[in-house]
């Protein structure tokens, strides 16, 4: 049974990435009411409350209509690939901790279930740089990856040349690849280039080599 109404079919695809976003609304009831409205044509298999209540508003094999028009990694039609998780927050404040506790039981049963890498577990701003900005630099990134649920660069890489770096990730070059990756693994960094953002960015993009 799906409480929203807003998911299709996968067209042959199957979850390969999670993609976690904020909702941006000032409540739970209002990001849910939202999330089922057939009229706004927007969805998320799973809407995670401050309190860590987890509602499941799309099955996820279906495919729900989060992720919008972006790619990531040369992959298009996030929405076919992935499933998307919606955590109650408006965007200008922390995460709380019943609902971050939530949220890492969830992933450990989505990375379960569907054999998902922990590296493809991404933000909205990931795949979508140009026009999104969740979860936000409050998100803590780095929490969830020491529980093996999400990527961080163990240590640091060399001096590279940053757009390489960026295209192994999964970024595009230019400005907003560069605000999208900072985003997520150097909040509130800002300014030109640095070279902390090219040995963080050569630390993650070669450790798997």
């Amino acid at each position: 049974m799906s409480l929203s109404p807003n998911h299709g079919d996968r067209r042959g695809q199957r979850p390969e990435l999670v993609v976690l976003h904020y909702t941006g609304m000032a409540d739970g009831p209002s990001a849910r009411q939202r999330l089922c409205d057939p009229v706004a044509e927007v969805s998320a298999h799973w809407l995670i409350h401050e309190n860590g209540l987890t509602e499941a508003l799309v099955p996820e094999d279906r495919r729900a209509w989060h992720a919008g028009a972006g790619s990531w990694q040369g992959r298009d039609d996030v929405n076919s690939r992935s499933i998307g998780i919606e955590l109650v927050n408006p965007g200008d404040r922390p995460f709380p901790e019943p609902q971050v506790a939530a949220l890492e039981t969830l992933l450990r049963q989505i990375l379960t279930r569907w054999n998902i890498p922990a590296h493809s577990v991404i933000a909205h701003s990931d795949m979508a740089p140009d026009r999104k900005i969740d979860p936000g630099p409050r998100f803590d990134w780095r929490r969830l990856a020491l529980q093996g649920l999400a990527e961080w660069p163990e240590r640091l890489g060399q001096d590279l040349p940053l757009a390489d770096s960026l295209a192994r990730i999964g970024y595009p070059d230019g400005p907003a690849g560069l605000a999208a990756f900072r985003l997520r693994f150097r909040p509130w960094a800002d300014g030109p280039e640095d070279v902390a953002d090219r040995k963080l960015a050569a630390g993650l993009a070669y450790r798997r080599l």
